[in-house]
């Protein structure tokens, strides 16, 4: 929201109210004056005017989590433990998944509160590289790097998916990289070779990678270089 805008819903003031208060440098965002009423403000924002304060904002919030299988990647579920149960965090009702995974796949899952950054994670337009180690019951031909390339017809969603690059590392198992996020996709595309995927493993997303030390179950809080890399 605009800046001007919040000023002028405030009960005691109007948008003429908000013009003077920013010309005069009485408005503060995160302690620092603004004047500019096109400054975008976020529910994350402190915004004071002179001493008093007219928005607290709240903290933003982003959690690195090595899912484990079993638990479902959702806020909450009737049947089975979810991601958020994993969590020792207070006000957990607030957090949303920036990214899913199916109850049996491993790995990396972002955790935030924060709308606008999971959106550049999950949104098509941003095309972020999602990397996952494949492990399948049948043995993994060269012909599915040229395929996959390619892209797969996906009749269900009438779409042919994005070009996604496979590396083979031995006979049954790769690491493959996608830009997209269909439903079962992985699966789905080595399913078009009848070769069932055993074991599914995101190793990362983005610049962001699971880190090494992290346990299946194990979490922690994202740095501030790493949330600024998205």
């Amino acid at each position: 929201m605009r800046l001007d805008r919040f000023l002028g819903n405030q009960p005691h003031l109007n948008r003429r109210d908000a013009r003077l208060l920013l010309a005069g440098g009485r408005v503060r965002v995160d302690g620092q004056v603004v004047s500019d009423g096109c400054f975008e403000i976020r529910e994350f924002s402190r915004i004071e005017l002179d001493d008093s304060v007219l928005q607290a904002g709240r903290a933003a919030r982003y959690f690195m989590l090595h899912k484990p299988a079993g638990v479902v990647s959702a806020t909450c579920h009737e049947q089975h433990r979810t991601v958020l149960d994993l969590l020792d965090e207070p006000d957990r009702q607030e957090l949303h998944l920036a990214g899913r995974l199916d109850l049996g796949t491993t790995g990396l899952l972002l955790i935030t509160n924060d709308g606008q950054w999971s959106r550049r994670i999950t949104h098509p337009q941003h095309k972020l590289a999602k990397v996952y180690y494949v492990e399948t019951a049948d043995p993994i031909g060269e012909e599915y790097i040229e395929t996959f390339a390619r892209g797969l017809y996906f009749a269900f969603e009438d779409l042919v998916t994005q070009p996604a690059h496979l590396e083979i590392l031995d006979s049954r198992s790769a690491r493959l990289t996608l830009f997209e996020g269909r439903y079962h996709q992985v699966k789905r595309m080595f399913g078009h070779f009848r070769n069932r995927v055993l074991r599914l493993h995101r190793e990362s997303m983005g610049p962001l990678r699971l880190e090494p030390g992290l346990m299946p179950g194990q979490y922690r809080s994202l740095t501030p270089e790493e949330i600024r890399l998205i």
